[in-house]
C-alpha cells in the first residue's frame, strides 16, 4: 500500500531529510519511506521510483513530503501518530551544535578569521555565490555539493589557480589534508606519498593499500570528475601537483584518474615532465604499455597497481614484477567455480564506489566480452533501464540516478540490498561483486548493513538448489571506525570471498568464470 503524507509549511534540509527517512523505516508497519520537499522536481523524482501518489499532488514547495510504502492491513493512524512523535522529539546533540552554528558565511569567517580551508556542501545551485566569497577570503575549498554547473566550475578553478589556492571539486567526494579525512575518507599513517586525484574511491583505494603494506602518505587531494575533462582542462590537477612538487614531505606523486581528454592528458604528461619528482600515473582503463616517458614517470595499470608502484619507487627500487593471483586464491576460486551449475553463467556487479566500478569493468570487460552498465563507456553498452541488468551488468549505485533525494549508498544499504536480492533472483547468476568502503562518512557498519541480503540472497539461491559467489574487497584499514578485521569476519561467516583489493578481487571474478 502506498501512501503520501503531506506536513504544510515545514522546511526542513536534506540531512535532517535523510535522517526522518530512516527512522520512518523501522516503523512497524512501514516497508520503505522517503521524505523529501514538495518541490516539483521532488514530485518527478518520487513518481520515477515509485514512490509518489495521487495524495502528494497537492503538495506544495515549503510542504513536507512523507511517502511510504505500507504492509497490507496495517494501522496507518498509528503510524502517523509514530511520526508526529519523531517531530516533536527533544533535539539531540548534534542538532543542538547545528543549531548554535554560524548562520553565514560571514560569522563563520569572523569566528574562525585563521582558518584557510573550507567544505561547501550546499544544493550546486548556490556554490558559486558562496565559493567565490570563501576564494576572496583566501581559503581553500573541498566543494562536496554535486550539480555544479561546469561553468561555476571553470569559473571558481580559474579563481583558485590565479591566487594559489585549491579548488577540490565540486563533486568532490575525498580529500586528506595534513592528515585530516574530508568526505569519504580512511585513517591512513602519515608518509612520503603525495596523491591528486579526480577520483574519490581511487584515491581511497591507493591510500589504504599505501598504509596496509607499511608506509603512508602527505596530502590526498581530491579534484572532483569532471577537471581532466576537456572544458576544465586539469586547472586543478597542475595546481595540485605544483603543491605536492613544492612540499618537501612528498618525496613521490601519485597520479589518479579515469581518462583524461587527449589534449588535457598530454597537458598533464607534458606539465609531469618538467617536475624534479617521480611520478606514479594510473589513468584507470588507460593504455599503459611502454608509455613511460622518463626515468621518473612510471605508469600503474590498475590502482593496487599505482600503489604498489609508488611504494616500490619511494624505497629507491624501479623493478615492478608482474602482478599476478597467487596460487592460493586461483585454488579458492576454481573451488567456487566447480560449485557453480551449468545455466549459471552472467556476473552481476553492485558497487558504491563509482571508480571502483569503472575499475573491474575494465579488468573484465575483454575475457567477458562486454559488460552491460549504467556508467558504460560504449553506447551499446549502457543498460536501457539501469535498474533491471542485462547479461553481465555492472552497477554504479552512487550515480546521481541513484542519489538524487536518498543517502549516497556508502551510507545506506536499502537500495543496494534490494538490488542484490533482485539479482539473486535470476537463475543465470553465477557471481555478484560488490565493494565495501569503510572510514569516515560511511555506514558505522557496512558488513552488518549489507548481512540481512546476503542471507537473503542465499536463501533464495539455495532453495532452487542454486549456488551464487559472492565475492567482495574491503576498502578500509585497522584504524578505521568500522575496523577492517571485524568487517572482514563478518562476511566471511557468510561465505563471503573478501580480497584484498578491487582489482584482485575482479580477476578472481574472472577465474570463476572462466577457469
Amino acid at each position: 500500500m502506498l501512501v503520501n503524507l503531506i506536513k504544510k509549511n515545514f522546511y526542513r534540509d536534506s540531512v535532517y531529510l535523510m535522517s526522518l527517512s530512516n527512522k520512518i523505516k523501522i516503523i512497524g508497519g512501514v516497508i520503505d519511506a522517503s521524505v523529501m520537499m514538495g518541490t516539483e522536481a521532488n514530485k518527478k523524482l518520487l513518481t520515477e521510483t515509485g514512490f509518489f501518489s495521487k495524495e502528494g499532488e497537492l503538495a506544495c514547495p515549503n510542504d513536507l513530503l512523507i511517502c511510504m510504502s505500507l504492509k497490507t492491513g496495517c494501522d496507518l493512524k498509528k503510524i502517523s501518530d509514530e511520526i508526529e512523535k519523531l517531530f516533536d522529539a527533544p533535539s539531540t546533540d548534534a542538532e543542538n551544535r547545528v543549531k548554535a552554528a554560524p548562520q553565514s558565511v560571514e560569522d563563520a569567517i569572523e569566528l574562525q578569521p585563521n582558518s584557510n580551508m573550507a567544505v561547501i556542501s550546499i544544493p550546486g545551485g548556490y556554490v558559486k555565490y558562496q565559493a567565490e566569497k570563501l576564494l576572496k577570503k583566501g581559503a581553500n575549498l573541498m566543494i562536496f555539493s554535486d550539480n555544479v554547473p561546469v561553468e561555476t566550475e571553470i569559473h571558481l578553478k580559474k579563481i583558485g589557480a590565479e591566487k594559489g589556492l585549491l579548488v577540490m571539486g565540486p563533486d568532490c567526494g575525498t580529500a586528506i589534508i595534513n592528515g585530516v579525512p574530508l568526505g569519504f575518507a580512511n585513517m591512513v599513517r602519515k608518509g612520503g606519498i603525495g596523491i591528486v586525484g579526480a577520483s574519490g574511491t581511487g584515491i581511497q583505494e591507493v591510500t589504504t593499500i599505501i598504509h596496509k603494506k607499511g608506509e603512508g602518505i602527505t596530502q590526498a587531494i581530491g579534484l572532483g570528475g569532471r577537471d581532466l575533462s576537456k572544458d576544465v582542462g586539469g586547472l586543478m590537477m597542475l595546481e595540485g601537483i605544483k603543491m605536492l612538487e613544492a612540499d618537501s614531505h612528498t618525496k613521490i606523486i601519485c597520479v589518479i584518474s579515469k581518462p583524461p581528454a587527449a589534449e588535457i592528458e598530454k597537458k598533464v604528461l607534458d606539465f609531469i615532465g618538467k617536475c624534479k619528482k617521480p611520478f606514479v600515473i594510473n589513468f584507470i582503463g588507460g593504455n599503459t604499455a611502454g608509455r613511460e616517458k622518463s626515468e621518473r614517470m612510471f605508469f600503474a595499470s590498475t590502482l593496487e597497481d599505482a600503489a604498489l608502484k609508488a611504494i616500490s619507487v619511494l624505497k629507491g627500487k624501479n623493478y615492478f614484477p608482474k602482478v599476478k593471483l597467487p596460487e592460493a586464491i586461483i585454488k579458492d576460486a576454481l573451488g567456487e567455480r566447480k560449485k557453480i551449475k551449468k545455466g549459471q553463467k552472467y556476473l552481476r556487479g553492485l558497487f558504491s564506489g563509482g571508480t571502483l566500478c569503472d575499475e573491474a569493468m575494465f579488468i573484465l570487460s575483454e575475457s567477458l566480452g562486454g559488460i552491460y552498465s549504467n556508467i558504460a563507456v560504449k553506447p551499446e553498452l549502457k543498460l536501457k533501464n539501469s535498474r533491471e541488468s542485462f547479461k553481465n551488468s555492472f552497477i554504479d549505485l552512487g550515480d546521481d540516478e541513484f542519489t538524487r533525494g536518498v543517502p549516497h549508498p556508502m551510507i545506506d544499504f536499502t537500495v543496494r540490498n534490494k538490488r542484490l536480492v533482485q539479482e539473486a533472483k535470476d537463475k543465470e547468476v553465477a557471481v555478484i561483486l560488490f565493494d565495501l568502503v569503510l572510514g569516515y562518512g560511511a555506514h558505522p557498519d557496512p558488513a552488518g548493513a549489507i548481512l540481512p541480503a546476503l542471507t537473503e540472497a542465499q536463501d533464495i539461491a539455495g532453495k532452487q538448489k542454486r549456488y551464487i559467489s559472492f565475492v567482495t574487497s574491503i576498502c578500509g584499514t585497522e584504524q578505521d571506525p568500522q575496523n577492517l578485521t571485524r568487517q572482514k569476519e563478518i562476511l566471511e561467516k557468510v561465505g563471503v570471498k573478501v580480497l584484498p583489493s578491487n582489482a584482485t578481487a575482479a580477476r578472481f571474478t574472472e577465474v570463476i568464470l572462466n577457469g
